[in-house]
């Protein structure tokens, strides 16, 4: 019986070979946050996704709070991330860039001359990887950040905008701008994070007022059909507090970003990272609210992303881990071919091992042969 997953989708415009989308997944194998061509190979093996979104780039260096991340603001980032989008393309697959900036997430040892992160408050909270006091690579405590002032609101729209524009000149598709896990745009989402008194908090409107003008800048600058957004609704990760409007603010958010004919907007289920899972009521409540394209990540299993096509609950479904141990993940779910188990240990940084070395089912298959004949 033929499966809707493997469908061809209009997304905006964009002709995509599938519904299986590859998550952003953050691998931190970039030696000075430069795309290189071991990620080039990392992205072509799984071009056979609908789309892949790119793992988060940030867009300036006090936007990051990873080592070993490649970034999207310098000449030298957008041309290693042509080796991949270029990768990508000879397999006829879709790429978008996932636009970062990591906000209070971050360490003194990974900003500029040692400053303190920004985000919408001064209150600490998450885990960073940067250099500890030995000067080696290791999650550390985020240090405690300093609240951005409103004419740095306005600069970081700007940044937003400017690389959706590096995205594009690096050959991505569009850009998937980052409002989720406990990141900047929700830091300034969270009531219970948000302290400010200007323009940018009190109100949900205003609380959300950041994340709209980032969207709305980037549409200004690329097109609405080249720019999505990640929400992650009752996200608890990275210290997040629970607040009494979570449910109220992410509807107000489906109301204003169905207005902006935007490519999509991507909901994730925090679930499988040990934090809440997202209420499946409140996922159809969205849905009814939000108009456009909704793709949805959250531990899916074939059976599950299928049947929330078919009940019209999602249009697209997002696979992460899956990806990593599996270039060849949406060949397997057609054949329904076992999938290889994936390896945490393996996830951030480091080299080619459990990067790029995974074999495809096929080629599985004639290693065992081969072993077997001798």
């Amino acid at each position: 019986m033929s499966s809707v997953l493997f469908e061809p989708f209009d997304l905006a415009g964009h002709r995509l070979n599938n519904r299986i989308i590859m998550a952003p997944m953050t691998r931190a194998r970039a030696r000075g946050d430069v795309p290189d061509e071991m990620g080039a190979l990392y992205y072509r093996q799984r071009a056979s996704a609908g789309l892949i979104i790119s793992e988060g780039s940030p867009i300036s260096r006090e936007g990051q709070g990873y080592l070993f991340n490649p970034g999207i603001f310098g000449p030298d980032q957008i041309a290693g991330w042509q080796k991949a989008t270029n990768a990508v393309h000879e397999r006829g697959g879709r790429i978008f860039c996932q636009t970062w900036h990591v906000g209070r997430v971050s360490h003194t040892s990974v900003q500029l001359n040692g400053g303190a992160p920004i985000s919408a408050s001064a209150k600490q909270g998450g885990m960073a990887f940067g250099w500890n006091e030995n000067g080696q690579p290791d999650m550390l405590d985020a240090s405690t950040p300093r609240a951005a002032t409103t004419d740095e609101c306005h600069r970081l729209v700007r940044e937003f905008g400017e690389a959706a524009v590096n995205a594009r000149n690096a050959g991505f598709d569009g850009v998937e701008v980052h409002g989720a896990n406990g990141y900047l745009f929700e830091q300034f989402i969270n009531e219970g994070l948000n302290d400010r008194t200007d323009d940018y908090g009190g109100s949900r409107e205003n609380r959300c007022r950041l994340l709209l003008e980032a969207i709305d800048e980037s549409i200004k600058r690329i097109g609405a059909h080249r720019v999505g957004v990640r929400l992650t609704p009752y996200g608890t990760l990275f210290d997040m507090p629970h607040y009494d409007d979570v449910e109220g603010t992410y509807l107000y958010l489906a109301d204003e970003l169905s207005k902006r004919n935007m490519a999509y907007v991507h909901i994730m289920d925090q679930g499988a990272q040990g934090q809440d899972t997202l209420p499946r009521d409140f996922l159809r409540q969205f849905r009814q609210r939000y108009t456009g394209t909704l793709l949805f990540a959250g531990n899916l299993d074939k059976a599950e992303a299928e049947r929330l096509i078919d009940e019209s609950v999602i249009d697209l479904a997002v696979f992460g881990r899956p990806f990593t141990s599996n270039p060849d993940f949406v060949e397997r779910l057609y054949n329904d071919w076992p999938l290889t188990d994936f390896d945490p240990d393996t996830f951030y940084g480091g080299d080619a091992r459990g990067y790029v070395d995974w074999p495809t089912y096929p080629e599985e298959q004639e290693r065992k042969a081969r072993f077997a004949e001798n």
